[in-house]
């Protein structure tokens, strides 16, 4: 049976940016074993799969694949197909700007879309769960053979090594500068040897110097246990960024923002929009967003296995 998909680069305002993403609207009848396949098929960061609401909020179900494994939630995968659905009409948007409720692992997640002359033209999600700590991190000595950096690179100020996850644990790991970002050489067995059965696997590296005007943040991320060597924007991450970021800030009643640049090194240049309210002291929302663009349609046949 032939089943349309379409294909988007999101995080990005332009063709071949962007972290890419494939997206089948309509994938009744697929099994678990075949969406996997499917996923793997493709080797993008992500695929995702569009089923009927299961329940009277939700517009869409959508389940999340790796080339390996199934997610529970994933950022630019939400983001992306909220767009593609826009795009071609699969989902009508009434008003500039409309909140509609995805059904994913997770839950429920909202995501807001902006209509501008009938097609979307920014995609944001709110993170369904705040943001939960985790202290037992690796040595800096141990992360520097993982990264193949020197144990100079790292910070070592209110900006530590820390897992954190809003659904997905990410390892933030803060470096000095962008030099040292983009020096990193991942030492995928020592990788395995150290990281593979932490609480926070997949690694998030940082620092404070970008490239263009107006970004605040340069980051790369890697996730082997995913299936994912490097991956160009992370939209997970920047959720579980927003709560790194905000508990590190003293002042206690803010919004505040922070632009992301990921993907430069591998040739995908992505910005990722993160906000964090923040009251009495606590982090309450984080909400993560950006633009996406439409590259290609088509359909596959879908053999039984």
């Amino acid at each position: 049976m032939k089943y349309k998909f379409y294909t988007a680069d999101v995080f990005t305002d332009q063709i071949f940016g962007g972290n890419q993403l494939a997206v089948f609207p309509y994938s009744q009848g697929l099994t678990t074993q075949k969406m996997q396949k499917i996923a793997a098929e493709f080797n993008f960061s992500e695929t995702v799969f569009v089923f009927p609401p299961q329940t009277s909020q939700g517009i869409r179900k959508l389940r999340i694949f790796t080339p390996t494994t199934e997610l529970p939630f994933a950022g630019h995968p939400t983001i992306g197909t909220a767009y593609v659905l826009s795009f071609i009409g699969e989902i009508s948007i009434s008003e500039e700007k409309q909140t509609l409720l995805l059904e994913e692992g997770i839950g429920l997640v909202p995501v807001s879309i902006k209509i501008e002359r009938g097609k979307p033209v920014y995609t944001e999600l709110k993170a369904v769960q705040l943001p939960t700590f985790n202290n037992n991190s690796p040595s800096v000595m141990e992360l520097a053979s993982i990264l193949g950096l020197k144990i100079a690179d790292f910070r070592d100020d209110k900006y530590f090594i820390q897992g954190v996850s809003c659904g997905v644990p990410f390892l933030f790991v803060p470096l000095h500068n962008r030099e040292a970002l983009g020096h990193i050489q991942f030492n995928r067995d020592c990788w395995q040897y150290i990281l593979a059965n932490h609480w926070a696997p997949s690694v998030y590296v940082f620092c404070f110097e970008p490239e263009r005007e107006g970004s605040d943040l340069r980051a790369r991320m890697f996730a082997p246990s995913m299936g994912i060597l490097e991956d160009p924007a992370t939209g997970s991450a920047a959720t579980a960024l927003g709560g790194y970021l905000a508990i590190r800030e003293e002042i206690s009643n803010a919004t505040l923002n922070w632009r992301v640049e990921q993907g430069f090194e591998m040739g995908r240049p992505s910005i990722l929009e993160v906000i964090a309210k923040k009251k009495q002291g606590k982090v309450k929302e984080i909400c993560v967003g950006g633009v996406s663009v439409l590259v290609s349609e088509g359909s596959m046949e879908i053999p039984d296995l």
